[in-house]
C-alpha cells in the first residue's frame, strides 16, 4: 500500500483555508434565511451531477481496462459509490420543500458558471485524460464534511425545521466514511506519478470552483431569492 492518500490531503490543504473562509462566509451571513435556499438550488446542480459522472467514469474505466491497470482497479470503487450517492439531489429537493419553496426551483433554472466548472472539467478529464482524475474532485466534496454543530445553529439563526437540514446532516456522517473508504482506494490503485499529479490538480481545481460556487451563492444576497412555494 502507498502514501498516495497523504499526498493528496496535503495538497488540498493547501486550499481548504479558502473553501472554509467561504464556507463560514455563508454560515454567518446576516442573510442566511435567504441564502440557504439558494444554497440548496446551487448545491443540487452539483449533486446532481455525482452519479452521471461516476458512470461516465465507469464507462471509460471499462473501455480502457484491458490495457490499464489503473482502470481495471477503479472499476469496483466506482461500481460501488454509484449506488451510495444515487438519491442524494432527491434530498436537496426534499430540503426546499420542508423549508417552503418549490422543489422544482433548481430544475428549471440555468445552472450557473461556477457549478459548470466545477463539473464540467471533470468530464473532460475523464474523457481525454484518465478516468481516475475524478477521485480528486470527489476527495474536496466529501472529505470535508459538514461539523455536526452546524445543523443546529442553522436551526436557529434561520427559523427553519431540521427537517430542512436533512442533507448538510446526512452528510456530516455519510462523508466522513465515505472519505475514508476513497482515501483506501487511492492508497491500493497501481498509480503512476502521473496520475498522482493528475489527482492532485483535480482535487485543487474542485476545492478553488467549490469556493467559486459558494461565493456565487453569498453574491445573491438581496436578490434573486427564490420565492417560497405558493408565493
Amino acid at each position: 500500500m502507498t502514501d498516495h492518500s497523504l499526498v493528496l490531503r496535503a495538497k488540498i490543504a493547501l486550499l481548504i483555508p479558502h473553501l472554509g473562509a467561504a464556507s463560514h462566509e455563508l454560515w454567518s451571513h446576516p442573510r442566511v434565511a435567504e441564502l440557504y435556499p439558494e444554497y440548496l438550488c446551487m448545491l443540487h446542480t452539483a449533486i446532481r451531477s455525482t452519479v452521471p459522472l461516476m458512470e461516465n467514469a465507469l464507462e471509460r474505466s471499462k473501455e480502457i481496462a484491458d490495457h490499464d491497470p489503473t482502470a481495471a482497479a477503479l472499476i469496483p470503487y466506482l461500481t460501488r459509490h454509484i449506488k451510495e450517492e444515487q438519491g442524494h439531489d432527491e434530498w436537496l429537493r426534499q430540503d426546499l420543500a420542508a423549508i417552503g419553496y418549490d422543489p422544482d426551483i433548481p430544475l428549471r433554472r440555468l445552472p450557473g458558471a461556477a457549478v459548470a466548472n466545477l463539473v464540467g472539467a471533470q468530464y473532460y478529464w475523464i474523457r481525454h485524460f484518465h478516468p481516475v482524475c475524478l477521485l480528486g474532485h470527489i476527495a474536496v466534496l466529501e472529505g470535508n464534511p459538514p461539523s455536526r454543530a452546524l445543523v443546529p445553529e442553522l436551526m436557529r439563526r434561520t427559523g427553519y425545521p431540521r427537517e430542512g437540514f436533512r442533507t448538510l446532516e446526512r452528510h456530516s456522517a455519510l462523508d466522513v466514511k465515505h472519505r475514508d473508504e476513497l482515501m483506501h482506494t487511492i492508497d491500493e490503485l497501481p498509480l503512476t506519478e502521473q496520475l498522482v499529479t493528475a489527482i492532485g490538480l483535480s482535487a485543487l481545481h474542485a476545492a478553488d470552483a467549490a469556493t467559486t460556487s459558494l461565493g456565487a451563492v453569498v453574491a445573491t444576497a438581496g436578490r434573486n431569492v427564490p420565492a417560497p412555494a405558493g408565493a
